[in-house]
């Protein structure tokens, strides 16, 4: 099933006046404008400076895409574009737009949002966006920024997968900032502050649960790693949001990732009967005393080593403290 076949038109206002819609631009150097839809006024996206919605950027075509709202529906149309028109992370001929959904053009990310029947005319929002790009402007341009609560991850990968990105992704909390690698919208290398403890695969999937934050893409950089990886967008999104999941439910049965845990005291139970992955595990806990940190220097994933974790448990190899 394709977009087009996927999204369904806006409904109507009560009253019978058509819903008043905008184009918020979320990501991009045109990011916290706002670019109003009206109804049977079809705007023209392009870099051709005699357009409704001009992105002066190297991505966009001279006409890019065309919006129009007739009816109760708003579409949007490739108008043959160089790099393509997206809709929710999917390339698209023609699709219909509802509200929330993410159009990307260019380096620019779009959210179709409510408005209020009192936007500004065409031709001011056109001169906005001028006034936003002006604003934004530094000496060191990043070709793409935002949130993570507007844009989560996992849609923003979709996204840059899709239309076969270039670049650093960075992704920025409160306590870390991770970087993924990608390379014509592949994965090849990840790391979260810049360390080589956790394996590039286990980062990817760990900064999946990063809800809260900022991104920047910036310019590819001319360095090699020495574990690099090829995964596609769909390949680590897909296992990754399996692990997320079971991890979920198996904390449920762990004590909190905080806890001071420790080897059990006498230990009773043969190592012999320990995989050499769970001796691993089991030294890791003697050595760093608290789940949160054998998490973290494991070289396994959090669900294999929170599995392992739990037998440890379980056969009274380890205990709280």
């Amino acid at each position: 099933m394709d977009a087009s076949q996927k999204l369904t038109g806006a409904p109507p206002a009560p009253g019978g006046k058509a819903r008043a819609y905008a184009l918020r631009f979320i990501s991009g150097k045109y990011q916290g404008g706002e670019f109003p839809i009206y109804p049977e006024k079809p705007i023209v996206v392009g870099r051709s400076s005699d357009l409704d919605m001009v992105l002066v950027e190297d991505m966009v075509s001279r006409r890019h895409a065309k919006i129009a709202y007739a009816g109760d529906q708003i579409t949007i149309e490739d108008l043959g574009s160089t790099n393509g028109t997206f809709v929710n992370g999917e390339k698209v001929k023609k699709a219909r737009l509802k509200e929330g959904d993410r159009v990307l053009i260019g380096t620019s990310i779009l959210k179709v949002v409510a408005a209020d029947q009192s936007q500004a005319q065409t031709g001011d929002a056109k001169q906005n966006l001028e006034n936003v790009a002006a604003a934004r402007r530094t000496s060191q341009v990043r070709t793409m920024s935002g949130s993570l609560e507007e844009v989560p991850l996992p849609d923003l990968l979709q996204l840059f997968g899709t239309s076969k990105k270039n670049g650093v992704l960075v992704l920025r909390t409160e306590d870390d900032v991770g970087r993924i690698y990608l390379r014509k919208g592949n994965v090849y290398y990840a790391t979260i502050n810049d360390g080589d403890d956790v394996p590039p695969i286990k980062a990817c999937y760990r900064m999946l649960t990063w809800e809260q934050g900022t991104f920047d893409l910036d310019p590819p950089e001319e360095r090699t790693f020495n574990e690099e990886v090829d995964l596609t967008v769909a390949e680590i999104l897909m296992e990754g949001m399996r692990q997320l999941d079971e991890f979920n439910r198996l904390k449920e049965g762990l004590p909190p990732l905080t806890s001071k845990i420790g080897v059990s005291q006498p230990l009773i139970p043969p190592l012999r009967d320990l995989s050499p992955d769970e001796l691993d595990v089991l030294q890791m806990v003697h050595n760093y005393g608290t789940i949160s940190q054998v998490l973290q220097k494991s070289q396994a994933t959090d669900l294999q080593t929170a599995t392992i974790l739990q037998k440890l448990f379980k056969s009274n190899y380890v205990e709280t403290r």
